[in-house]
C-alpha cells in the first residue's frame, strides 16, 4: 500500500525526514510514533499526496504521488489531528456535502450518509448542527466523513486526541471494525496504549530517522524487559538508595522521585531491596509497556 525508500523531506536547510524505508502492507494497522519534530506529520503529508518528496522514492497505491496525486488522493481517507468539520451544517450534511467532492451522486451519497451515521453511532443526531456535540461526537464524525469514497487507505493523524476513555474505546471500536473489512489504516498517536491496542506494526521516529521497528510485542522484547520495578522515594531520597539497587537490574533509570528497575522478575527484585534495607514510600511492580520502549528511544526531555 504505501513503499518508501530513502525518503527525504526538506524545509530550507531543515531536514525533517532524514532517509527513510517504510512498508505499509495491504490490511495491516501501521503505527508512526515519535515525539514532536520527529517527522511523523512531514511523512504523512507526503503519504497523503499533499507535500512533494524532496528525494527518495515513495509510491502510495502503486502510484508515484508527484504524477498521480489527484487518483491517489480521490482512494485515500485522512482523519486529521484537529476537526475541520463545517460546524454550521448538521452531521448529515456534513457528509453529503464531502461526499459531493469526490464526484458521488446525490443518491449514493445519502444512502452513504446514513451507513456512515450508523456505524459512527450519530443516527439520532443526524440533523443536528455539529457546533454543540461533544468532542468525541465530533470526532466520531471526522472519520465517519473520511470514509464517504470508501477509501482503501485511511489516514489518522492524532485520532483520539482530547476524548475521555468511553470516547476514545468507542473510537477504537470503530477503527477494529475498518480493519476487519480491509481497510488499511496508518495511524500518528502520542498514546502508547493507543499503538499498543491499534498496531499490528510500527515505526518510532526521532529526529527525522526510525529508531526502531516492529509489533509493539517485538519492540517492547528487543528495548525492555518483562517487568519494571518502580520505588517511590521522597524527593531527593532516591540518589543514596541507587548503589544498593543498581545490580539488582537489566536496567536502572532514576528519576526525581523514583528508581525505575527494569528486570524479568520486579517481585524478586523487590525481595533482594528488602533485604539491602531498602525502604521506599511505596513500590509498584508492573509488566513493562511501549511507553518504556518509547522513552528509552527518544529521551525523557521535552522536544519542542
Amino acid at each position: 500500500m504505501v513503499e518508501a525508500k530513502a525518503l527525504v523531506k526538506r524545509f530550507g536547510d531543515f531536514e525533517a525526514v532524514r532517509g527513510i524505508d517504510v512498508h505499509v502492507r495491504r490490511g495491516e494497522a501501521f503505527g508512526f510514533l515519535g515525539p514532536n519534530g520527529a517527522g511523523k506529520s512531514s511523512t504523512m503529508r507526503m503519504i497523503a499526496s499533499v507535500s512533494p518528496r524532496t528525494d527518495g522514492e515513495l509510491t502510495v497505491l502503486g502510484l508515484d504521488p508527484d504524477r498521480e496525486g489527484p487518483r491517489i488522493r480521490a482512494r485515500l481517507g485522512v482523519v486529521p489531528q484537529q476537526d475541520n468539520l463545517d460546524s454550521e451544517l448538521t452531521v448529515r450534511q456534513n457528509l453529503q456535502v464531502y461526499g459531493r467532492y469526490f464526484g458521488l451522486s446525490r443518491s449514493h451519497v445519502r444512502r452513504r450518509a446514513a451507513e456512515l451515521m450508523e456505524f459512527a453511532q450519530l443516527t439520532e443526531r443526524a440533523d443536528d448542527e455539529v457546533e454543540p456535540l461533544s468532542g468525541g461526537m465530533k470526532r466520531r464524525l471526522t472519520i465517519a466523513r473520511s470514509l464517504v469514497n470508501d477509501p482503501e487507505l485511511l489516514l489518522l493523524d492524532e485520532p483520539t486526541t482530547g476524548l475521555d476513555p468511553q470516547a476514545r474505546h468507542l473510537v477504537w471500536d470503530r477503527l477494529f471494525r475498518l480493519k476487519s473489512q480491509g481497510v488499511t489504516l496508518i495511524v500518528t498517536t502520542h498514546y502508547m496504549d493507543e499503538a499498543e491496542q491499534l498496531c499490528d506494526r510500527l515505526v518510532v521516529m526521532d529526529g527525522g530517522r526510525i529508531a526502531a521497528e516492529g509489533s509493539p510485542t517485538e519492540l517492547i522484547r528487543r528495548f525492555a524487559t518483562r517487568e519494571v520495578l518502580e520505588l517511590r522515594f521522597a524527593p531527593g531520597e532516591q540518589e543514596p538508595v541507587v548503589g544498593l539497587v543498581d545490580d539488582l537490574a537489566d536496567r536502572v533509570e532514576v528519576l526525581p522521585d523514583r528508581i525505575l528497575l527494569y528486570t524479568g522478575s520486579g517481585e524478586a527484585a523487590l525481595e533482594r531491596a528488602h533485604a539491602r534495607g531498602v525502604r521506599p514510600v511505596s513500590s509498584l511492580v508492573r509488566r513493562s509497556t511501549l511507553e518504556d520502549v518509547f522513552l528509552r528511544l527518544t529521551g525523557r526531555s521535552l522536544v519542542e
